[in-house]
């Protein structure tokens, strides 16, 4: 039976070696996601993430390379994140100058800030999905990581 897929973006955004995360609360406690979120029908992926950043952190970006794809399917990890099967496509994107990210008016239900967190401090805080190692490998060594699978990350959750 084929798995279907729900496409998602999202964006990396780098300030001074800090990451721009989008802060969220709920039932499970404090969580932070990269911006981005599903793929509208019709819409590009790099649509999708210009439209998903300005949606959570109130800001313009300028979509860049991808760095990395994940995949998370939900019975090879155990449910974690539902029963969604997703494949996300990160990108590095460059806020337009002049702009500074901030809460939307009215955002999701759970969020609850966008911030800037130190990318020494990433392997500290609860991101979701856990790539905090692959980020920090893409961003220090300026490579690739071609693809992740959710059930292969050394996840603390």
């Amino acid at each position: 039976m084929p798995t279907p897929f729900r496409t998602r973006a999202g964006a990396i955004i780098l300030k001074n070696q800090a990451l721009l995360l989008i802060e969220y609360q709920d039932e499970h406690g404090v969580h932070y996601n990269l911006p981005g979120g599903g793929v509208e029908p019709g819409e590009s992926i790099k649509d999708a993430v210009k439209r998903e950043v300005r949606e959570e952190a109130c800001i313009d970006v300028s979509v860049g390379e991808l760095i990395t794809v994940y995949e998370y399917l939900p019975y090879l990890a155990s449910f974690r994140y539902g029963d969604v099967a997703s494949l996300q496509l990160f990108f590095l994107c460059e806020m337009d100058s002049g702009q500074t990210p901030s809460l939307p008016i009215a955002p999701d239900p759970h969020q609850t800030n966008v911030v800037w967190a130190p990318l020494h401090s990433l392997q500290t805080m609860r991101l979701v999905p856990f790539i905090s190692e692959i980020l920090l490998e893409s961003i220090t060594n300026k490579r690739f990581i071609p693809f992740v699978q959710e059930s292969e990350l050394n996840n603390p959750l």
